[in-house]
C-alpha cells in the first residue's frame, strides 16, 4: 500500500523474548511481513522489562530473572534478527543510514530503551549503549530510580540529560512524572519526543500529556506519538476516538508535532477495528475521509518523527 509509516514505540522485542517467536512473521501486533506492506516503513524498537516483583507474576517462566538480564536477553535477540533478516531490515543510526535503508526497500529500525534503570543510570553504560546503535531513552519506567525522583530529576539525571544532548540520543518523555517532564524540557537542548502519549484533556490518564505539556514538546521542536493502548484513549475506544486525539493536537498547533506511537505488543487491549500494525492504514484513511490534505497525513505518519531523527541524531 502507498501509506507511510514510522511508528515511535512497540515493545516487539520483549514479546519476541517472552513467547520466542521471530521478527518476520509471528502472532504479536507487529512483524515485518506486515509492516513492509507500509512504504516506506521506519520503527522504533523499544527494549523494555517489567519491574522485577511483577514478573513472576505476569510471566511465571521469568522467576528468577532480573530486569537487567532480560534487557540483555532482548538485545541480543533484536540484534539476532536484524542480522538475520539484512534483507528487509537494516539498524539504522541516523535519518542518513534510514535513507539508505528505505530507498532499498527496506524497514528502518531504531532502537530506544523503555526506562534507564535497564541500563543501570550508568552513563557509562549509555556511552555503550550508542555505540551499539541506541538512538532514544525515557529516563524511567512509571518508577523512581536514581534518575527521576517524586521531586523531579535528580543531580545525576541532569546530568543524564545533558549526555543524551551530547551523545545525539532522544529523551522521551513518555512514563515520566510531570515534574520530572517539566525538567527535562527545561534542560535539554535537543527536542525530546514522548513516544507513545495521548491527550490528558480527552483521556485524563497520568500518562497521557496535557495541553501545556504537548505545547512544550512542539517548542522543543519534538513530537508526541499517538499511543493505541484503550487505557490511553478513553471508554471504548475506536478508529475514531484515536483520530479525536489527533484532532485535538492540531487544534493546539501540532501540525509538525504529532507522530504514530503505537505501543504495539505492549498494551492488551487496543481500539475496535484495530488488531495490529495491519490495521494502521485505517486511521491513515479516515484522515483522508475527513479531508485533510494528505501532506499533513503524511507528516504524522512518518515525516515529523524522521525530521526529529535527523534534528537530533546525528552521530
Amino acid at each position: 500500500m502507498n501509506i507511510p509509516l514510522f511508528d515511535a514505540h512497540c515493545d516487539t522485542a520483549f514479546q519476541m523474548v517472552l513467547r520466542g517467536y521471530g521478527l518476520f512473521e509471528n502472532t504479536g501486533h507487529t512483524d515485518l511481513k506486515r509492516g513492509l506492506r507500509y512504504s516506506p516503513y521506519a520503527q522504533f524498537f523499544a527494549l523494555f522489562a517489567m519491574d522485577e516483583a511483577e514478573m513472576p507474576e505476569r510471566c511465571g517462566h521469568l522467576r528468577g530473572f532480573r530486569a537487567e538480564d532480560l534487557f540483555e536477553l532482548e538485545l541480543k535477540t533484536l540484534l539476532t534478527e536484524f542480522e538475520n533478516r539484512s534483507d528487509c531490515i537494516a539498524l539504522c543510526k541516523t535519518a542518513g543510514d534510514a535513507r539508505k535503508a528505505l530507498a532499498s526497500g527496506r524497514a528502518a529500525a531504531f532502537l530506544s530503551i523503555e526506562g534507564a534503570e535497564l541500563i543501570g543510570c550508568s552513563i557509562d553504560r549509555l556511552y555503550e549503549m550508542k555505540r551499539l546503535g541506541l538512538s532514544s531513552l525515557t529516563l524511567s519506567w512509571n518508577r523512581p530510580n536514581a534518575l527521576v525522583a517524586d521531586s523531579g530529576l535528580t543531580a545525576l539525571g541532569r546530568d543524564f540529560v545533558r549526555a543524551c544532548n551530547e551523545l545525539s540520543i532522544i529523551i522521551d518523555v513518555s512514563h515520566l512524572s510531570d515534574r520530572a517532564f517539566w525538567d527535562v524540557i527545561e534542560l535539554s537542548d535537543s527536542p525530546v519526543i514522548a513516544s507513545h502519549s495521548n491527550s490528558r484533556a480527552l483521556c485524563p490518564h497520568g500518562r497521557n500529556l496535557t495541553d501545556e505539556q504537548f505545547r512544550a514538546i512542539c517548542e522543543s521542536g519534538g513530537v508526541a506519538g499517538i499511543n493505541l493502548y484503550s487505557n490511553f484513549l478513553g471508554e471504548n475506544p475506536t478508529v475514531d476516538t484515536v483520530v479525536s486525539h489527533i484532532e485535538h493536537f492540531l487544534s493546539l498547533g501540532g501540525e509538525k508535532n504529532i507522530a504514530i506511537g503505537s505501543d504495539f505488543d505492549g498494551c492488551d487491549s487496543l481500539p475496535e477495528g484495530i488488531g495490529g500494525i495491519e490495521d494502521i492504514d485505517k486511521i491513515y484513511n479516515e484522515l483522508l475521509r475527513r479531508a485533510y490534505p494528505p501532506e499533513l497525513i503524511r507528516s504524522i505518519f512518518f515525516d515529523n518523527l524522521m525530521r526529529v531523527v535527523g534534528e537530533v541524531c546525528v552521530t
